[in-house]
């Protein structure tokens, strides 16, 4: 099995940032089982469908890079955090549907956090710069995306128009850069976690502005006939 190279992510050091990581995973339960409750299905489901989201991208990437158990069912706060969400979700639904601006924001902040974390991680267990940049978009986004399938619903990352996909995918090749700059010049935890945060902060501004005002990727050239 392959070990991890180096130290811990810098931003798992961080009580706040560990904090900020909680409330991120709550809130993309509370997605996930709001997802759950549209289809009008069971408790078990809603349950189901906030765990998936918030820690099924994790739960991916831990098994490729051979980190077993994953943390997605090894981590008691993490887990016991996603099914509160559930919980709370199916009691509270008709208000949480009005927080929309509040669940994108913090979204985003879980794009962030998942897009660093899990690509820091994939680099400390000695993967490539590219493997990591995948690694790290899977645990970005795999957890919408198993969530979609499982309640057979167009993937969020192909339905959502605005850039969603995208800022993960900066994120993650700006995680790369920060790890081999702070590895080369032997910088300490300090400085590599400023960096981390910078990245997370350019992923949630990225995002946020997309949704504000209506940015999104340009589609297939409009052509009368062809050539």
């Amino acid at each position: 099995m392959v070990g991890p190279s180096r130290g811990i992510v810098a931003l798992g050091g961080s009580a706040v940032f560990m904090g900020i990581e909680y409330l991120a995973i709550f809130c993309c339960g509370l997605s996930g089982g709001l997802s759950a409750v549209k289809k009008q299905y069971d408790l078990f489901a809603i349950l189901v469908a906030a765990w998936m989201t918030s820690l099924g991208g994790g739960i991916i990437r831990d098994v490729l890079l051979g980190a077993l158990p994953p943390v997605g069912i090894a981590d008691k706060g993490l887990v016991l955090t996603t099914l509160m969400s559930g919980v709370v979700v199916a009691v509270a639904h008709p208000e949480i549907e009005h927080l929309r601006w509040s669940m994108i924001i913090t979204d985003a902040m879980g794009l962030g956090l998942f897009a660093v974390n899990g690509t820091a991680k994939s680099l400390a267990y000695g993967m490539s710069g590219m493997v990591s940049v995948f690694l790290g978009m899977f645990t970005a986004l795999a957890g919408g995306l198993i969530r979609d399938m499982i309640l057979s619903e167009v993937p969020a990352v192909i339905r959502d128009r605005h850039w969603y996909a995208v800022p993960s995918f900066v994120g993650c090749v700006l995680t790369v850069f920060v790890y081999r700059t702070v590895s080369h010049r032997a910088w300490g935890l300090d400085v590599e976690m400023a960096l981390d945060v910078a990245v997370v902060v350019l992923v949630v501004v990225l995002r946020v502005l997309s949704v504000r005002f209506d940015i999104t990727l340009p589609g297939a050239m409009r052509r009368g006939e062809s050539v």
